[in-house]
């Protein structure tokens, strides 16, 4: 669309907006053509898309409502209607400041952090979500892991860490503790993320300059270790200590509380990293 709008809507932009209108709409038909024959399986799909009726959330996910609901007993205290508004409206607040960005600067980078954005959001405020939904976040933060190393695997790590509780109940622990591993110390080796952590490279210098913090990727730096140290702790805790009696699902829950602590953080840095973009110096020529 922000393609469009710079093109003109009266000339190349409006045949542009047309394609892609005639390929959204012929991906759509496509997808629901083996549904639409039985307006009983349309209703069906429709009711999964949608699941209002299975309430804000279910289990230990570590999204905004089911981290909140341990000090705030969300479910019993709103409407199953105002769950839902304040869920849509949360939702569309947080993806309405990338999406203006995308659609004003619409360059690969900015789709990309869009994508990125706009799935954290969903995961964090949308209505009933599932654990490993979080890997709809962690594939387009795949597409940013060379321009910031760090954060990018850091969102990796912790996003599988955040399904800790599935992974153990599925016997998969082992698999988790050597990939998890594996991918940490080679990721860091082959991209030199602790080295690249300037405040360019971070994409944080007007950030930085605004406030003036001293040191900022030192900072940035230390909370990755100790982030590491607690979700390695956390691990070992789940697996082979027994929780108290009175407080059966304690485990799970600190999993996914200090999850969601995480991508609060991550959904912040990534809007500041797309909206505080630093504009470009125009090149300057040489002169003998």
């Amino acid at each position: 669309m922000g393609k469009c709008i710079k093109q003109g809507m009266t000339g190349r932009g409006c045949f542009l907006l047309a394609k892609i209108a005639l390929t959204v709409l012929v991906t759509f038909a496509l997808c629901w053509m083996p549904f639409l024959s039985d307006p009983k399986q349309s209703l069906q799909v429709l009711h999964r898309l949608f699941p209002v009726g299975r309430g804000l959330f279910e289990d230990k996910v570590a999204n905004t409502w089911c981290s909140l609901n341990v000090l705030i007993k969300i479910k019993t205290l709103l409407s199953s209607e105002t769950q839902l508004f304040l869920s849509f409206a949360l939702t569309l607040l947080f993806i309405l400041p990338s999406s203006l960005k995308v659609l004003s600067k619409p360059t690969l980078w900015h789709f990309k952090l869009a994508l990125v954005n706009s799935s954290l959001a969903f995961f964090l405020f949308s209505f009933q979500v599932h654990e490993k939904s979080i890997l709809l976040a962690a594939l387009p933060v795949c597409l940013v892991i060379n321009e910031i190393p760090l954060i990018a695997i850091w969102f990796l790590l912790t996003s599988t860490f955040s399904m800790l509780p599935l992974l153990v109940k599925d016997g998969l622990l082992l698999p988790y503790a050597v990939t998890s591993l594996a991918f940490l110390f080679l990721s860091l080796y082959l991209l030199s993320a602790l080295e690249r952590t300037t405040d360019e490279e971070l994409r944080l210098g007007l950030y930085h300059k605004l406030t003036r913090l001293p040191k900022l990727n030192l900072i940035i730096k230390w909370k990755f270790w100790f982030s590491l140290v607690a979700m390695a702790a956390l691990s070992f805790t789940s697996v082979w200590l027994e929780p108290p009696a009175k407080l059966p699902d304690l485990f799970p829950v600190l999993v996914s509380v200090l999850s969601f602590l995480h991508f609060l953080g991550f959904i912040i840095y990534f809007n500041l990293v797309q909206l505080m973009e630093p504009p470009r110096k125009k090149s300057q020529k040489k002169t003998n």
